[in-house]
Parts: C-alpha cells; sequence; structure tokens
C-alpha cells in the first residue's frame, strides 16, 4: 500500500513537472516572437486639382457654372469580319446650373 502511495505520489510530480515545463516552454516562445508592427498608412495625394481650369486640357473641369453635355449616336464601323454599329459619344462644357 505505500509502495502504490509512493508510486502515485512520484507520477504526481513528475506530471507537474511535465506540465510546468511546457508552460515555461510556451512563455519563452512568446517572448522571442517579435512585436506586433502596426500595418504601413498609404497617403494619396493627387496630381492636380481639378477645380483649377487647365489651359491645355479642354475635359478638366471648368469651375462653377458649367455643366457637362453629352451628345450620343450610333454609326457604321468597317471592321474585318463585316460592318457593325457601335455607340459613340461626344461631351463638352456649356454653361448651365452647376
Amino acid at each position: 500500500m505505500r509502495a502504490l502511495a509512493l508510486m502515485l505520489a512520484a507520477a504526481t510530480v513528475a506530471m507537474l513537472g511535465i506540465f510546468a515545463g511546457s508552460h515555461a516552454a510556451m512563455a519563452q516562445t512568446t517572448q522571442a516572437d517579435p512585436p506586433r508592427r502596426a500595418p504601413p498608412q498609404i497617403i494619396v495625394t493627387p496630381r492636380r486639382s481639378y477645380a483649377v481650369p487647365d489651359r491645355g486640357n479642354s475635359v478638366a473641369y471648368p469651375g462653377r457654372g458649367y455643366v457637362r453635355s453629352c451628345t450620343s449616336w450610333l454609326e457604321p464601323d468597317a471592321r474585318p469580319s463585316g460592318t457593325v454599329i457601335v455607340p459613340r459619344q461626344h461631351c463638352g462644357w456649356v454653361r448651365g446650373q452647376s
């Protein structure tokens, strides 16, 4: 009976040692991990402001008081496979309500 109690005590101490050892190993691996960095920040800056009219480009927004006026139509287009009807569109800035 005494031998059984000693074996049980030895097994308990051994199990506690195994679990304590694995816990210590886990603590060491978490300490060895590098700290997490914040994700990189991306700052987007437009190349030019569309509120300022561009003298060389008629597509740029001319400012307050102008609206976009578009005209669209269908026209035949000759292609190697045969003539097809394709949509076309032309837009421009005109004075109007903005």
